[in-house]
């Protein structure tokens, strides 16, 4: 298979997050995965999105971009913001630490990417924003239809 890339920009309001979860399971679906496999994508990405929506942003509206690439089996997903950044990434990915208290399931978002995708790598700085970059091998036997 031939790579294969998609780039999607979009408003940080909390409606468009359905559609970047949608955007990127649509996607990867020329990869023949399990529902299970699309489900943990769809899990990620939404926790991605909500992150800079409600933390990087903090309620303005502003842009967010999705990058999703294709290499073999290998789905590589990257969510960008320009927002307020993390201080501390390594304090920032310890299961339960929030910023937020007062929202619901504060504190999961890194944790939840961690454990639904291959690996996880954010990047960010203060003042410019956070660079979120996720993988997930979608290994199946053969598939059905002859990829293009």
């Amino acid at each position: 298979m031939q790579r294969n890339e998609m780039k999607l920009e979009f408003d940080s309001r909390s409606c468009n997050e359905g559609f970047a979860r949608v955007a990127v399971a649509a996607f990867m679906t020329q990869l023949n995965p399990t529902l299970e496999e699309v489900a943990d994508v769809k899990t990620a990405v939404s926790e991605a999105v909500t992150n800079a929506i409600i933390h990087a942003y903090e309620g303005a509206v502003r842009k967010i971009v999705i990058e999703s690439r294709i290499e073999e089996e290998l789905l590589t997903v990257v969510v960008r913001d320009t927002g307020k950044g993390i201080a501390d990434v390594k304090r920032a990915m310890e299961p339960l630490f929030t910023t937020k208290a007062e929202c619901d399931r504060a504190g999961m978002g890194f944790a939840f990417m961690e454990a639904f995708m291959d690996s996880l790598q954010v990047e960010s700085e203060p003042g410019r924003g956070t660079c979120v970059t996720m993988t997930k091998h979608i290994t199946r036997e053969q598939n059905k239809y002859e990829r293009q």
